[in-house]
Protein backbone atom coordinates (compact mmCIF):
# COMPACT_ATOMS: atom_id res chain seq x y z
CA UNK A 1 0.00 0.00 0.00
CA UNK A 2 1.28 3.45 -0.78
CA UNK A 3 2.31 5.77 2.01
CA UNK A 4 -0.16 8.39 0.83
CA UNK A 5 -3.14 6.05 1.37
CA UNK A 6 -1.84 5.03 4.79
CA UNK A 7 -1.32 8.67 5.85
CA UNK A 8 -5.01 9.44 5.26
CA UNK A 9 -5.96 7.08 8.09
CA UNK A 10 -2.90 7.81 10.24
CA UNK A 11 -3.73 11.53 10.35
CA UNK A 12 -7.13 10.73 11.89
CA UNK A 13 -5.76 8.80 14.90
CA UNK A 14 -2.53 10.72 15.61
CA UNK A 15 -2.53 12.05 19.20
CA UNK A 16 -5.71 10.24 20.25
CA UNK A 17 -6.22 7.94 23.22
CA UNK A 18 -5.65 4.28 22.44
CA UNK A 19 -9.28 3.29 23.05
CA UNK A 20 -10.60 6.08 20.83
CA UNK A 21 -8.10 5.20 18.10
CA UNK A 22 -9.11 1.52 18.18
CA UNK A 23 -12.79 2.45 17.84
CA UNK A 24 -12.04 4.77 14.92
CA UNK A 25 -9.94 2.14 13.15
CA UNK A 26 -12.48 -0.60 13.72
CA UNK A 27 -15.20 1.33 11.87
CA UNK A 28 -13.12 2.92 9.10
CA UNK A 29 -13.69 1.30 5.72
CA UNK A 30 -10.21 1.84 4.28
CA UNK A 31 -7.77 -1.09 4.06
CA UNK A 32 -5.11 0.92 5.88
CA UNK A 33 -7.32 0.94 8.99
CA UNK A 34 -6.99 -2.83 9.47
CA UNK A 35 -3.19 -2.64 9.15
CA UNK A 36 -2.97 0.24 11.64
CA UNK A 37 -5.31 -1.55 14.05
CA UNK A 38 -2.97 -4.56 14.12
CA UNK A 39 0.00 -2.26 14.63
CA UNK A 40 -1.71 -0.42 17.49
CA UNK A 41 -2.62 -3.67 19.26
CA UNK A 42 0.98 -4.79 18.88
CA UNK A 43 2.25 -1.47 20.29
CA UNK A 44 -0.01 -1.85 23.34
CA UNK A 45 1.24 -5.40 23.92
CA UNK A 46 4.84 -4.22 23.56
CA UNK A 47 4.23 -1.44 26.10
CA UNK A 48 2.87 -3.99 28.59
CA UNK A 49 5.78 -6.34 27.92
CA UNK A 50 8.29 -3.52 28.40
CA UNK A 51 6.86 -2.92 31.85
CA UNK A 52 7.18 -6.65 32.69
CA UNK A 53 3.41 -7.14 32.67
CA UNK A 54 3.35 -5.50 36.11
CA UNK A 55 0.87 -2.91 34.88
CA UNK A 56 -2.23 -3.03 32.74
CA UNK A 57 -2.48 -0.69 29.76
CA UNK A 58 -6.11 0.17 30.60
CA UNK A 59 -5.13 1.80 33.90
CA UNK A 60 -2.50 4.19 32.53
CA UNK A 61 -4.36 6.17 29.86
CA UNK A 62 -2.19 5.32 26.85
CA UNK A 63 -2.17 7.62 23.84
CA UNK A 64 -0.46 7.70 20.45
CA UNK A 65 2.47 10.05 20.95
CA UNK A 66 3.76 9.94 17.38
CA UNK A 67 2.78 8.18 14.19
CA UNK A 68 5.00 8.44 11.12
CA UNK A 69 4.32 6.95 7.69
CA UNK A 70 7.28 6.93 5.31
CA UNK A 71 7.75 5.52 1.84
CA UNK A 72 9.59 2.23 1.51
CA UNK A 73 11.10 0.41 -1.44
CA UNK A 74 9.09 -0.10 -4.58
CA UNK A 75 8.63 -3.26 -6.65
CA UNK A 76 8.80 -2.38 -10.32
CA UNK A 77 6.96 -4.58 -12.81
CA UNK A 78 6.02 -4.35 -16.48
CA UNK A 79 2.63 -5.03 -18.02
CA UNK A 80 1.95 -5.63 -21.69
CA UNK A 81 0.19 -2.81 -23.51
CA UNK A 82 -1.30 -2.50 -27.01
CA UNK A 83 0.93 -2.14 -30.09
CA UNK A 84 3.83 -4.07 -28.54
CA UNK A 85 4.50 -1.54 -25.82
CA UNK A 86 5.00 -2.12 -22.09
CA UNK A 87 3.63 -0.10 -19.19
CA UNK A 88 5.44 0.24 -15.87
CA UNK A 89 3.66 -0.82 -12.67
CA UNK A 90 5.00 0.46 -9.36
CA UNK A 91 3.95 -1.62 -6.34
CA UNK A 92 4.49 0.79 -3.48
CA UNK A 93 5.00 -0.02 0.18
CA UNK A 94 5.56 1.97 3.35
CA UNK A 95 7.15 2.02 6.81
CA UNK A 96 4.99 2.96 9.79
CA UNK A 97 6.50 4.07 13.12
CA UNK A 98 4.14 4.32 16.10
CA UNK A 99 5.07 5.48 19.60
CA UNK A 100 2.62 4.80 22.45
CA UNK A 101 3.06 6.56 25.79
CA UNK A 102 1.19 6.74 29.08
CA UNK A 103 -0.33 9.88 30.60
CA UNK A 104 -0.62 8.44 34.11
CA UNK A 105 2.87 7.99 35.64
CA UNK A 106 4.02 4.50 36.49
CA UNK A 107 4.43 3.57 40.14
CA UNK A 108 6.69 0.54 40.19
CA UNK A 109 7.34 -1.20 43.51
CA UNK A 110 10.86 -2.50 43.98
CA UNK A 111 11.65 -5.19 46.55
CA UNK A 112 14.48 -3.14 48.11
CA UNK A 113 12.34 -0.05 48.74
CA UNK A 114 10.05 -1.55 51.34
CA UNK A 115 10.34 -0.21 54.89
CA UNK A 116 9.31 -2.24 57.90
Amino acid sequence: MSARKMRLVADVIRGKDVEDALNILRYTKKEAASWLEKLLLSAIANWEQKNNMAVNADDHDLFIKSLLVDEAGMLKRFRPAPHGRALRIRKRSNHVTMVVENRVPLELDFAGDEEE
